[in-house]
């Protein structure tokens, strides 16, 4: 997305957060403020009363208006406005101000149509109490007419049909900020040029404490600029199956206690082994839900990358497991294979077990029956073969890397060798197989 509008009732916070993201992502953010306010402040109007001079001072304004959204745009900013005539509209027909309303359509043809809009959202009464705690009585807005505005305003973007994201902005400021930059995809301290080539989804494969955990550690402690020049990986997502089966197992005790009996695992050895080889491909059908409402939205990862973590064994565990995922996945994908013997991975799993924390993402251990049953092979080598190349999965040409991941090292300057050797091909056959 180039530009966006963002849009909802008085004083929702939508001048004060667009001045975060703009002070806090020079980089890749500039924004325009809310251009009827501009014009009302500059001419010194009354909002309310002088409606047909701000229907004249409007029209004035929109071809400078027009030219600043195609410099930020051209310049390689996401453009942000606060607000939009869609608005005014709206609040003109509550207001029966047939002036703007029969000038609108000459008007709207003067701007450009935002990729998309977003709605913070608060109910009217919080809208009434903040203008109140705003002191602005030149723009309050009662609570009737908004109420009469809001459905204008939905009518309006019925019939652009356009493409409307709500935030709940009745919530915490630190929330809604963070749900706005996530959905928005922008980076901290990168041009968000910067990650036009980064990955798009890396499926990170491997046994248990081979090292995936650790990949990912060490790439959340990069900096940005970093991470992506160096490892092509924009800021990231982690999608692990590991907590879900950890929650199966969870839901087994529960079962347990209420005399109902176990239905997936079994306790062994103060932990737990799947006594349900149905849990595998439920567990890739969990990823897949998990991942389509991301990969739903227009450009989503655009300027982020998505990691989907598992490990499987077997002499069909990963053919298995990649045929199950979704063809949307799979045709975005690149896939990172740490390899350690059987025995490294039994030995580093019994290493990082701590019975106090073991449900831990770093300190969750495979009792040894089911590290022997379940990942004392697997058919990683049978499916490729050289460490860089493609393999085919539903008809889909995905490149993978497989990484020596011995021996074990903490030293970030080994494992930065280590991940980029491996990377770096990878990185380029994903790029041929998209192009």
């Amino acid at each position: 997305m180039n530009h966006v509008i963002v849009e909802g009732l008085p004083a929702v916070g939508k001048s004060e957060i667009l001045a975060l993201l703009e002070r806090f992502y020079p980089h890749s953010v500039r924004v325009l403020p809310e251009l009827v306010k501009e014009v009302v402040e500059c001419r010194k109007l009354d909002l309310f009363r002088d409606r047909a001079a701000l229907t004249a001072a409007i029209a004035e304004a929109l071809p400078e208006r027009r030219a600043r959204i195609r410099e930020i745009v051209d310049r390689g900013f996401l453009c942000i406005e606060e607000s939009h005539l869609g608005v005014h509209l709206a609040y003109s027909q509550v207001l029966n101000d047939p002036g703007f309303v029969e000038a609108y359509a000459a008007v709207r043809q003067a701007l450009p149509v935002p990729d998309a809009y977003v709605r913070l959202e608060v109910p009217i009464d919080g809208s009434l109490e903040r203008q109140a705690a705003r002191g602005t009585p030149a723009f309050e807005v009662d609570g009737t007419a908004l109420e009469s505005m809001l459905a204008e305003l939905d009518r309006w973007h019925t019939r652009q049909s356009s493409l409307l994201h709500r935030i709940d902005a009745d919530r915490p400021a630190d929330r809604v900020v963070r749900d706005l930059v996530e959905w928005l995809g922008i980076p901290y301290g990168l041009p968000r040029g910067a990650l036009q080539d980064s990955f798009d989804i890396v499926l990170l494969l491997g046994r248990p404490a081979s090292g995936k955990s650790e990949f990912i550690d060490y790439m959340e402690h990069l900096h940005p600029q970093e991470r992506v020049e160096r490892f092509r990986i924009a800021p990231f997502d982690v999608v692990d199956d590991f907590p879900i089966l950890w929650e199966r197992f969870l839901d087994d005790d529960i079962w347990e206690d209420l005399g109902r009996g176990r239905l997936h695992s079994v306790r062994c050895n103060g932990n737990y082994a799947v006594a349900d080889d149905g849990l595998w491909p439920f567990l890739i059908d969990k990823i897949n839900h998990r991942v389509a409402p991301r990969l739903s939205v227009p450009d989503a990862l655009a300027r982020r990358t998505l990691i989907v973590e598992f490990s499987r064994g077997g002499p069909r565990g990963y053919a298995d497991a990649l045929a199950r995922l979704s063809p949307a996945i799979l045709e975005r994908a690149a896939i990172l294979y740490v390899s350690v013997s059987f025995d490294e991975s039994w030995r580093r799993n019994v290493a990082r077990y701590d019975e106090k924390a073991k449900d831990g993402i770093l300190t969750h251990s495979v009792p040894r029956e089911e590290m022997e049953r379940t990942y004392g092979t697997d058919d990683w080598g049978t499916l490729t073969g050289a460490p860089h190349g493609t393999i085919e999965i539903g008809g889909v040409s995905i490149p993978y890397a497989t990484m020596d991941n011995e021996p074990e090292s903490i030293d970030p300057a080994v494992l930065g060798e280590r991940y980029e050797a491996a990377l770096g091909p990878l990185h380029a056959g994903w790029r041929r197989v998209r192009s």
